[in-house]
């Protein structure tokens, strides 16, 4: 026991742990450059909570959030939504998921969500007001870091963070300067791509037999 105390006396009490910061915030435009980024301590304030939460399985957060009683504190300030990736693969029949959670509503409950815009003949449509898989790529990729992250100081965390999302950025310029230009090598990626995305489809579980 003695050994133990001795030890935890031992570690360095500056390193990037949970019980300091909860989570790491960004703020993606919709091609998926970082405008912004910072770190979030696990108290929260109403003045610190975002409008709208997007999570994968944000039904199953609401639902879980109801049942301990804890959504009482959150709806006054946030509202959970579903990543739009992840929306069309949830049950139809799940009122919660598709009453509350919407990435795109067209009731009118959240107009912030969800824009009017015009084609060039002047004819109006609905568009979503935020790109989610942006963030939801960007998550899944700095995920890749994490635990090299977690061990560093605070002042190592912050400068690798920010030359990761710095070189992040870099690439989708990179990305978007060549699709601009029409280079054929970027459209065989895409060509790639779009097969790979045609084979996820085609494998995604029937709605009657998620959830």
């Amino acid at each position: 026991m003695k050994d133990w105390i001795g030890f935890l006396q031992l570690m360095p009490k500056n390193y990037f742990v949970a019980p300091r910061y909860y989570c790491v915030e960004t703020i993606c435009a919709p091609c998926g450059i970082v405008k912004a980024w910072t770190k979030f301590t696990n108290i929260s304030t109403e003045e610190s909570r975002p409008s709208y939460i997007c999570i994968d399985k944000a039904c199953v957060v609401l639902q879980a959030a109801l049942l301990n009683g804890v959504w009482e504190v959150w709806s006054h300030t946030s509202r959970l939504i579903v990543d739009s990736y992840h929306y069309i693969n949830h049950c139809t029949t799940d009122y919660i998921c598709r009453k509350w959670c919407n990435p795109a509503p067209l009731n009118g409950s959240a107009p912030n969500l969800v824009v009017v815009e015009y084609d060039i003949n002047g004819r109006p449509h609905y568009k979503r007001a935020f790109n989610t898989q942006a963030c939801e790529q960007l998550n899944a990729w700095l995920g890749g870091y994490q635990s090299i992250l977690n061990r560093m100081t605070v002042a190592n965390f912050d400068w690798t963070i920010h030359a990761l999302l710095f070189i992040h950025t870099q690439k989708v310029i990179q990305h978007q300067l060549n699709k601009a230009s029409n280079n054929p090598e970027e459209e065989e990626e895409e060509q790639a791509g779009d097969e790979y995305d045609k084979e996820e489809e085609e494998e995604d579980i029937p709605d009657d037999q998620i959830m």
